[in-house]
C-alpha cells in the first residue's frame, strides 16, 4: 500500500481509530478487562459505590472518608430542580423519557449559576449538579406523565437508593439499592463510546457541559447505543419460559439474525461488566419471587455459547433491562437510567478534551462526480 492510499484509507464508524489519548479508562477488549483510572471494575463493582467511583472518575483518585463525606454533601446539595423545569416537564410530559430529559437538561442551562463560565473549575461543579440532577428530571416525568407530583428526594439515602425511592415512591430493600448502585458503577464511564464521543465533540466546539450532555443524551437515544437493555426484557417475554430459549436462539442463528444482549463492539471476550449484572439478576429475582427470568437469560447463555469462540458474548446489557423490569420499571425508562449512571463519564470526558483541546474535525472521502459545468436552469 502506498502512503497515498494508507492516508486515504477509510476507517468506518471510526473503528480502531484512536483520536486522543485518556488517562481514565482502560478497555482490553480481547481480554474483557475494564479499569477505571487503574482499578479493576471488578474490585470497584464488588467494594465501591456509584458516589466513592463518580469521585474517582472526576478527581483521578479514591477519595479519603473526609474528602467523600464532602462530595456526597455536594450532590445531595445538588437535588434539586428550578421550578420553571417542572413547568417545562409537564409541557413535554406525552414526550418520549429520553426526549424529555434532553429537553430539560439543555434548558438547566438557562438557570446554572455557572452558566456563563466555562472553566474547567466551573464544568466540574456543572457536572457534579447534573449528576444529581439527572435523576431528578427522570423520576419527575416519569410522576408527571402519569398525573402525580414529583417525589422529594431524601438526603438520608444513597444516590442509587434515593433514585429508586423517588421512582417508585417506595424506600428500596439494601439488597435491591446495591444492586442498582452496581448499575450505576458499571455505566459510569466506558471510553469513547458514542455518546462520550459526541459530548467530546461539542466540547471541542468550547461549547459548555449542558450543550455537550445534552448531545450526549440525543445520542445514546438511538437503540444502536442505549436500546439492548429494553430488547433484552422483550426477547425474554417473546421466549416465555427456559426450556424454549434454545429453540428461540437456534431460529434466530438460522436466520441470521443477532441475539440482542450478544456481542459488543469492543469486547471480544465476555464483557467484564456483564458477571455482577448477573448475579445481581439471580438474587433480585428470587427475592421478587420471579425466578424464571433469570432462568431464561442462563437457558439463552448456554444455547449461545459455541458462539463465544467467535467472540459473540454476553454484554452488561443482557441483565440490566431484567433488574429494570424486576423493580416494575417501565421499558422506556432503561434508557434514561443509563443516562442516569454515565453523567460522571460524560462530565470527565468532557474535562479531559478542554484539557488540550482541538476541534474535532475528521474528514470525508468524496465519491462524487467529477467535475461539471453548470447550464442554467432554462437550458437543462
Amino acid at each position: 500500500m502506498s502512503d497515498d492510499e494508507a492516508e486515504d484509507k477509510i476507517h468506518r464508524g471510526l473503528k480502531g481509530v484512536y483520536f486522543e489519548r485518556s488517562p481514565t479508562t482502560f478497555i482490553d477488549g480481547r481480554a474483557g478487562e475494564l479499569r477505571y483510572r487503574g482499578y479493576s471494575i471488578h474490585d470497584l463493582a464488588k467494594h465501591s459505590t456509584f458516589e466513592e467511583t463518580s469521585y474517582l472518575l472526576l478527581k483521578g483518585a479514591l477519595p479519603t472518608r473526609a474528602e467523600l463525606a464532602a462530595f456526597d454533601a455536594e450532590l445531595k446539595a445538588a437535588r434539586r430542580l428550578p421550578d420553571p423545569i417542572y413547568g417545562l416537564i409537564e409541557t413535554v410530559k406525552a414526550a418520549h423519557p429520553m426526549d424529555a430529559l434532553r429537553t430539560a437538561v439543555s434548558a438547566l442551562a438557562a438557570f446554572d449559576p455557572d452558566a456563563e463560565d466555562k472553566s474547567p473549575e466551573a464544568t466540574l461543579r456543572k457536572g457534579i449538579r447534573l449528576t444529581s440532577q439527572v435523576p431528578m428530571i427522570v423520576t419527575a416525568h416519569h410522576h408527571i406523565r402519569n398525573g402525580r407530583k414529583p417525589a422529594k428526594s431524601d438526603a438520608r439515602l444513597g444516590h442509587a437508593a434515593n433514585f429508586l425511592w423517588m421512582l417508585k415512591g417506595e424506600k428500596p430493600s439494601a439488597d435491591a439499592a446495591k444492586l442498582m448502585d452496581t448499575d450505576f458503577v458499571l455505566h459510569a464511564e466506558h471510553g469513547s463510546n458514542a455518546s462520550s464521543f459526541t459530548a467530546r465533540v461539542v466540547i471541542s466546539t468550547e461549547a459548555p457541559l449542558h450543550a455537550a450532555v445534552t448531545a450526549a443524551i440525543a445520542a445514546l437515544s438511538g437503540p444502536a447505543h442505549g436500546g439492548a437493555a429494553e430488547d433484552v426484557m422483550r426477547m425474554a417475554k417473546e421466549i416465555g419460559e427456559a426450556a424454549k430459549a434454545a429453540d428461540y436462539v437456534a431460529a434466530k442463528r438460522k436466520n441470521r439474525q443477532p441475539v440482542t444482549g450478544f456481542g459488543h463492539r469492543v469486547y471480544r471476550a465476555e464483557d467484564p461488566r456483564a458477571r455482577h449484572m448477573r448475579d445481581g439478576v439471580e438474587r433480585l429475582s428470587k427475592e421478587m419471587g420471579e425466578p424464571q427470568w433469570y432462568e431464561i437469560l442462563q437457558a439463552v447463555v448456554t444455547a449461545m455459547a459455541p458462539y463465544a469462540r467467535h467472540g459473540v458474548n454476553v454484554n452488561v446489557d443482557f441483565y440490566s433491562g431484567v433488574i429494570y423490569y424486576l423493580h416494575g420499571i417501565p421499558s422506556d425508562l432503561f434508557v434514561p437510567i443509563f443516562a442516569v449512571g454515565r453523567v460522571p463519564g460524560w462530565t470527565v470526558q468532557a474535562l479531559e478534551q478542554m484539557q488540550n483541546n482541538i476541534l474535532i474535525r475528521p474528514l470525508l472521502k468524496y465519491t462524487g462526480p467529477e467535475p461539471r459545468k453548470y447550464v442554467p436552469i432554462d437550458e437543462r
